[in-house]
């Protein structure tokens, strides 16, 4: 069975030209133009493009769509204010008093000052069962008096290792916990949801993907309950998506962790369902800059934290855990928002490849929010891939509110520094963060392209000179996320438009290189390919 897709822009690739037909074969793409028509059989089904554009789908080169799934089972509490979630939280509540414990997410951190939240403002919502809401930021938690007080945690609690509580000006802790060290205090007492609850949510995070023209997601933390529940569901056919599990190094216990994460990705492969891998490694070298936990070369302005937290500490232990998981064949995925951090993950990086040799190892360093000049030419010499979240290359309230004034104004405008990447040779990719923030390609690609809120703030855009082109930011969100995946070698190619590919297309309604930064998010997904199936339509 085929399909001729014509009457409309193929874009084979930032170095080919567009083509105007595309057959597709079994799978795969077979032709292009007057070749695919003439090669056309009786039985293929024609697409009519309509003026429409057809590309290599998108991929999330770095997000969480398990937890995303999962959020959208609780209350929605991404509010414009506090009252607003709470009462989101009390409505979720009154319809759920079968719920022994609520979760949800994910609230915007600005709307509290320095993003702490109390938790009486939960407890007027819900007092008598436990609340946790995730921050959009997911290294901080709000919770009621009641998850306060099943975890323990009062004025005596000391902060614990990799984490932070809050307290009131009386002692008492506020209800907002930072980092995982802290968080986990709470959910270490939290039922686990059930399996068949997190294979929902799966499939919640796939429908969510594929609306969006996207079928590859890096899955950018994972826990051993994750890989039952990706295992179960692969197991069971019912992923329509590609999936890559980057398996969580935690310091506190990595030294039993790394034949568990090889056990976990042998598992993974038996399962022998090509659309789910598990053949990386997460490491977080830091937390967050809105947290002052983000690690910086030069002092917060605020001095909270002075420095930030180095999460493996400021010795061997990251360089250690990364030569070893380098060693048993995983890929490295390191979370580095700082500049401080992003030295240490290319340091850590760079002694994996003298100690290990040389292979196609593809390193990555997720967000790379602040890189100090003398390490951006380190990306390119190292081979590492930097897969950074355009959407967050803006002036809204989270980097207005939070960001700058920790960062001030010299160091805020070094953020994201997209173009000064891409120039010096390294591949760069793209991804979302999801939940964190939107999903959606279309919504990255235009600030991307513009450096600008959705209300064109501000004009020219920000630090206009990191500015991507449209057909930059759209190879970033293919080809190079693709590239990330390894997809270049798999049995069947994927992420790119050529002969023997596999047929992973995103038909969009318009040609996004002829559109205007603020007419990219309305850009309509018409139709999600994988494989040659088409897995999302606007018309069903």
């Amino acid at each position: 069975m085929g399909i001729l897709f014509r009457n409309g822009t193929i874009r084979r690739g930032p170095h080919e030209p567009d083509a105007h037909a595309l057959l597709v074969t079994d799978g795969r793409i077979t032709a292009f133009d007057e070749t695919a028509v003439r090669l056309a059989g009786d039985d293929v089904e024609t697409v009519d493009l309509d003026g429409g554009f057809v590309m290599a789908s998108f991929g999330d080169g770095h997000a969480h769509p398990l937890q995303g799934g999962l959020e959208s089972q609780g209350p929605q509490v991404r509010t414009e204010t506090i009252a607003e979630a709470v009462a989101a939280v009390k409505r979720y509540a009154d319809e759920h008093p079968e719920l022994p414990w609520i979760f949800g997410g994910s609230y915007d951190s600005s709307l509290a000052e320095s993003g702490l939240f109390d938790a009486r403002w939960l407890d007027e919502a819900v007092s008598d069962r436990p609340v946790v809401l995730r921050a959009w930021d997911y290294h901080t938690v709000w919770v009621n008096s009641k998850a306060l007080e099943l975890a323990g945690i009062d004025a005596t609690t000391p902060d614990p290792v990799l984490g932070e509580i809050p307290h009131r000006d009386d002692g008492t802790p506020l209800g907002t916990l930072r980092e995982w060290g802290a968080v986990d205090l709470v959910m270490n007492v939290a039922p686990e949801r059930p399996i068949e609850q997190r294979i929902e949510a799966i499939g919640v995070a796939s429908d969510y993907y594929l609306s969006r023209g996207v079928t590859w997601v890096q899955d950018a933390w994972v826990e051993p309950l994750d890989v039952d529940t990706y295992v179960e569901a692969a197991s069971r056919d019912l992923l329509t998506m590609r999936f890559n599990l980057a398996l969580y190094a935690d310091p506190r216990m990595f030294a039993q962790q790394l034949q568990q994460m090889i056990a976990a990705r042998e598992r993974v492969a038996a399962v022998g369902n090509p659309l789910l891998t598990a053949n990386t490694v997460k490491f977080f070298a830091d937390g967050v800059v809105e947290n002052e936990t983000g690690a910086l070369l030069e002092p917060y302005c605020s001095g909270l934290h002075r420095h930030g937290m180095q999460v493996w500490g400021s010795g061997t232990a990251l360089a250690d855990a990364v030569r070893a998981v380098d060693a048993a064949g995983f890929q490295i995925h390191i979370h580095a928002i700082g500049d401080a951090a992003v030295r240490q993950a290319l340091d850590a990086i760079e002694g994996a490849i003298a100690a290990n040799g040389p292979r196609d190892r593809r390193p990555v360093i997720a967000h790379a929010q602040l890189v100090d000049p003398a390490d951006l030419r380190r990306f390119a010499e190292l081979g590492v891939i930097a897969c950074m979240q355009p959407l967050w290359a803006q002036l809204d309230a989270l980097m207005t509110v939070l960001t700058v004034p920790r960062l001030g104004q010299e160091r805020a405008d070094r953020q994201y520094q997209m173009r000064s990447i891409l120039d010096s040779g390294a591949v760069l990719s793209h991804g979302s963060d999801w939940p964190v923030s939107s999903g959606d390609p279309r919504e990255g690609m235009a600030v991307a392209a513009t450096r600008q809120t959705e209300d064109g703030d501000p004009q020219g855009g920000w630090t206009p000179h990191e500015l991507l082109t449209v057909d930059e930011t759209l190879h970033s969100y293919s080809t190079c996320v693709a590239l990330q995946a390894f997809g270049d070698r798999a049995e069947v190619p994927w992420g790119v438009i050529a002969p023997g590919a596999s047929a992973d297309l995103v038909h969009l309604a318009r040609d996004p290189r002829r559109a205007s930064g603020a007419d990219l998010p309305h850009n309509a997904v018409r139709a999600t390919y994988l494989r040659g199936i088409r897995e999302f339509s606007a018309h069903e």
